[in-house]
């Protein structure tokens, strides 16, 4: 079988021509190893060819962006997966296109896709626990949020998501760094840890395992990977492993909460 961690580093080398549909069929290798990427690929051209037809000459980039919302939300009946928040399908772009339902970032990574195939530039937000989309719009950037029917977000409802989040305290401007751009490997990157954390909850270890894995192909000295994969191999009785994971997470953070329990 072919390595999944090899063919991730492979394609994390060339992303810019790669692209996110292809990292993010990647990862759902996790689960499904023998996936064709290009027969998902295909369905991505597909439902841009479909939306194409509503897209007339001429239109401005926040309706072509609405426009391919109405097909996808509409249409297509692709929607926000509320019954299972974090079953792990939901991360998985296969199981999304051939569900039609996802998570916040899932969906986005299909918006995203379908429009940059009709030549719109829609960038990735990583607002806080709700990934979002941003297209440039005549009068400035509009926020689309695919869970919700890629319907527009404005200013005042992105506060009180942030107020929400940290548990009613006033919010009054949103920081920057709240709707910053995501670029491809935060994408990815995110998409791994959403990942990550439903295994864990679900006691997967071996698929935590490898989650964890292709984020440190992502971020290879992360302190916080290198420590849960290290807790991984170690409850998977690979002892050697574990103790050259959690060696490398006392170098990068001797000062840290957790390493005194680790060198204990």
């Amino acid at each position: 079988m072919r390595s999944l961690r090899a063919d991730f580093a492979a394609l994390v080398g060339d992303l810019d021509r790669c692209g996110l549909g292809r990292g993010a069929l990647e990862i759902a290798r996790l689960a499904y190893p023998d996936l064709e990427p290009e027969r998902y690929l295909a369905r991505l051209e597909a439902l841009a060819d479909a939306a194409r037809a509503r897209i007339g000459a001429g239109m401005p980039p926040e309706d072509v962006a609405l426009a391919v919302g109405d097909h996808l939300f509409g249409t297509c009946g692709f929607q926000g997966n509320t019954q299972d928040y974090y079953d792990p399908r939901n991360s998985f772009l296969n199981d999304v296109l051939d569900r039609r339902t996802g998570i916040p970032i899932s969906l986005s990574v299909v918006f995203i896709e379908v429009t940059r195939r009709l030549g719109l530039p829609v960038e990735g937000v990583g607002f806080p626990g709700h990934f979002l989309v941003r297209v440039a719009g005549r009068r400035g950037p509009i926020l689309l949020d695919p869970f919700f029917g890629g319907r527009p977000v404005g200013h005042d409802e992105l506060v009180d998501r942030l107020r929400a989040l940290h548990g009613g305290r006033e919010v009054r401007e949103i920081p920057p760094e709240a709707v910053r751009t995501a670029r491809t490997p935060d994408i990815l990157g995110r998409m791994l840890r959403n990942l990550l954390r439903a295994y864990l909850d679900r006691d997967d270890s071996p698929h935590a395992l490898a989650a964890v894995d292709l984020l440190l192909v992502l971020i290879p000295d992360s302190p916080e990977d290198l420590r849960t994969r290290g807790f991984l191999y170690e409850r998977l009785d690979c002892v050697t492993p574990a103790v050259a994971d959690l060696r490398r997470y006392l170098e990068l953070a001797p000062t840290a909460p957790a390493a005194t329990d680790i060198r204990a």
